[in-house]
This record gives C-alpha cells, structure tokens and sequence, in this order.
C-alpha cells in the first residue's frame, strides 16, 4: 500500500487507499489474511509495511480485522465500526469499496476547501508585497527626483511616502506579521485543530454558512448510505453518522431529527421537518424510504451536494480571482499616478 504514514492518524487518502485494495482483493476471493500480506509486500513505505504487519499478526493471533485494525490506533472509529459489521454480516468486500468511494470523496472535497483557501492568500500576500515594495522603495526613488527639480511630493503621494517611511522603520514588525501569517496558514491547513477551528468559523460565518451547510448534508447522506447499505437499522445509522459531523449547526439539526423520530415521527419526515434536507432533496429521502432503497438514493443525494460544494468552490475561485488582480491594479496604477502626473506637470512647465 502506498504512502501510509503510520506514525500518525490516517489521511482520508490513506484510508481510500486501503479500503480500495482490501475491497478489490476480497471481492476477487482473496482471504483477509492473504490480502493483507499483499499488501505488506506491495507497500513502498517502511511504515506503511509496519502498520499492515501489526495488523495482520494480531490477525494471526486468533482476533477479528476490527480487533485488528482497532489495536493500530490509527483507522477513525467510522472506519472500524464499518468493519465490523462487515465482518458480521458477510459483507466485508462491499463494505470495504463502499469506505474508499466515501473517502475519496471526502478527500476530493477538503482538497478543494483547501484550495479555494491557498489561492487567495497567496494572491493577498502577493499583493501585499507589491504595494510595500512601491511604498518603501520607489517612491523615496521619486522623493529624489523631486528634491532635484526643487520642489517636493504633496498629497496623495506625500502621504503615501510618509507612510511607506513610517513602514521601513518598523520593518521588523511587519516581518513578524509576516511570520505570523504564514504560521496561521499552515495551523488551519495542516492541522487537525486548525481545520476544526477554521470549520467552525467558517461554518457559522455569513457568507461561507451555506457552503458548510452543504458540505455537511453531503457527509450525513454519503455517511447513512454507506451505514444502511452495511446492515445497519435507521437509527443506528444516524447515531454513527452523526460522529462524524464536525458542523456544530448541522449536528443540532440530527439531534433534532433523532427527538423527532423518538416521538414517533417517520425518518423521511423527520430528516424534511428538521432542516437536514429539503425541496428536492427531501423529496428524494421520502421516495427512496417508502421504496426501500434508502441507501441508493442517499449516494445520489451525497454525490449531488459534492457537485453543488465543487461548483460553488469553483464559482467562489472565478470571482476572487479578477477581484483580486483588479484591487492590485487599483492601488498600484493610484500610487504611480500621484507621482507621475506632478512629474509630467513638472516637467512639461520645464520644457
């Protein structure tokens, strides 16, 4: 297995990863035991054979894949839940291709909340190195060529020259900043902590609430799915699922649904009445439970708010972008013009 970091809790990657290849070599009549030797042999990293090792000699010692698998401290308590009514019910290869579809698709839409966090701090960062450049080193450039025609900067471009003076002599400051920023950057990417901290904000925060929203209804539905789908009751199904939502909002409206089933109300009309889905989506729920495909049309409902994240990601992207080269543009072709027009004023009187 590829790329498997043992050291540290899996990355839903990692854990696509093994799913994906444990469902394929089950699903082809390879035994628990053979598949994870193959998987020690096929690893091309030395942690990566550990953990399967680890794995497959508790395997050997007369204990359960979720015995196992448990044991590493690694897999989410998700994943290992999934195994083991895998193991109970005789479905283990459909349980393993259902987690990896799961967590690629968890994968994908992290990869894009993080890309369409990267961009446009790099691009303020970019911009923000631009202006101080023109302020701390430019201008005084022009200072001098005004000091030699015998006159000096007055408005806008004096101003903007004291402050990029101001600015130089506390450049330090602004490297620590500097600093600081970049640290932020990788404590809410990188980390665990960071990226609940920057979900909670995110998530209660006017214009992201939506997306997080959607993001969340995306988790619940591709989470029931695959629990229904494993053998698992409704209402088990949803106290599971209900662990992996990080949403605190989003978690108050499972709560609710769950008081709302506990007093008699029907799944599909309890999911409806307490804002987990709606319009079409709801719709879809009260089809797919009145015909007993619940767990079919809960993927489709997963796999339709991915495409909603991926498009409002993307549209998020399409308009930072120009807004972004537009701002810069602003400010540079504001801070050139108050020095060039006096010059050329200056200059043509000379003439």
């Amino acid at each position: 297995m590829n790329q498997i970091k043992a050291s540290n809790p899996l990355s839903n990657h990692e854990i696509s990863t093994f799913a994906s290849q444990m469902g394929m070599m089950l699903s082809a009549g390879i035994t628990v035991d053979e598949a994870l030797r193959l998987l020690e042999t096929d690893s091309e990293t030395a942690e990566g054979r550990n953990l399967i090792k680890g794995i497959y000699e508790t395997l050997e010692d007369g204990n359960s894949l979720y015995t196992s698998m448990s044991e590493s401290g690694l897999f989410p308590k998700y994943v290992l839940d999934m195994v083991n009514i895998g193991e109970q019910t005789g479905n283990l290869d459909n349980v393993f291709s259902s987690l990896s579809e799961y967590y690629e698709r968890e994968e994908s839409i992290a990869e894009g909340i993080k890309q369409a966090v990267t961009y446009p701090f790099i691009m303020i960062v970019m911009m923000l190195c631009v202006i101080l450049v023109l302020m701390i080193k430019v201008l005084p450039i022009f200072e001098q060529v005004y000091e030699q025609l015998g006159t000096s900067m007055t408005g806008i471009s004096a101003s903007i020259l004291n402050l990029g003076q101001s600015m130089g002599r506390y450049s330090a400051v602004f490297v620590v900043v500097f600093v600081l920023l970049i640290a932020a950057f990788f404590y809410f990417t990188k980390t665990e902590k960071g990226k609940l901290n920057l979900e909670k904000f995110a998530s209660s925060f006017v214009l992201t609430r939506n997306l997080y929203d959607k993001i969340a209804a995306g988790h619940f539905a591709s989470g029931l799915a695959l629990a229904i789908g494993s053998g698992f009751t409704t209402e088990e199904a949803i106290e599971m699922v209900e662990q992996l939502i990080t949403n605190e909002q989003y978690k108050n409206k499972i709560k609710k649904c769950r008081e709302m089933m506990d007093d008699g109300v029907v799944f599909a009309d309890a999911v409806v009445q307490s804002d987990i889905f709606s319009g079409s989506y709801g719709r879809m729920v009260s089809i797919g439970f009145k015909s007993g495909q619940l767990d079919r049309v809960m993927s489709k409902v997963a796999t339709r708010y991915e495409l909603e994240v991926d498009r409002e990601i993307g549209h998020f992207v399409s308009i930072l972008e120009p807004t972004l080269v537009a701002i810069l543009s602003i400010v540079v072709g504001m801070i050139l013009l108050s020095v060039m027009l006096p010059l050329m004023g200056i200059m043509s009187s000379i003439g």
